[in-house]
């Protein structure tokens, strides 16, 4: 192989791995478009102190461009040994509106009122 045709070589691998990477950045653009999801398994310890949180969440989700997905409901396990109480999932158009509702004033001003009176796990998701 000449010296020239090694540097052609290189410059093809070179440009393979630069699409590679580009392409890679340009997915993570991408994704900020997806939906992101929190799912929350909730045990109310304290129904009456939760009411608040209860009647307050929704604007907060709403003004922040969240749906409730999931609110309560029935829930019957399939597998494992999971025992979920009260199930919520919230969709917001990408994680970073996710992230900035649940750090929001809107939200932390309640959130005492959900976590003084119930205990529970919480997620975010990324979506497709």
């Amino acid at each position: 192989m000449s010296k020239h045709r090694g540097h052609e070589h290189g410059l093809a691998i070179l440009g393979e791995m630069l699409d590679f990477i580009f392409g890679i950045s340009k997915l993570k653009e991408l994704e900020v478009d997806m939906p992101a999801y929190l799912i929350a398994d909730i045990e109310v310890t304290n129904p009456e102190g939760f009411k608040k949180y209860q009647e307050a969440v929704p604007a907060t989700v709403e003004k922040h461009g969240g749906r409730y997905m999931v609110r309560g409901g029935d829930v019957e396990p399939m597998e494992g040994n999971w025992k979920p109480k009260r199930m919520v999932v919230l969709e917001f158009p990408n994680m970073t509106t996710l992230k900035k509702w649940y750090k929001s004033d809107d939200y932390q001003n309640i959130i005492a009122d959900r976590t003084d009176n119930s205990i529970g796990n919480m997620v975010f998701v990324d979506g497709y």
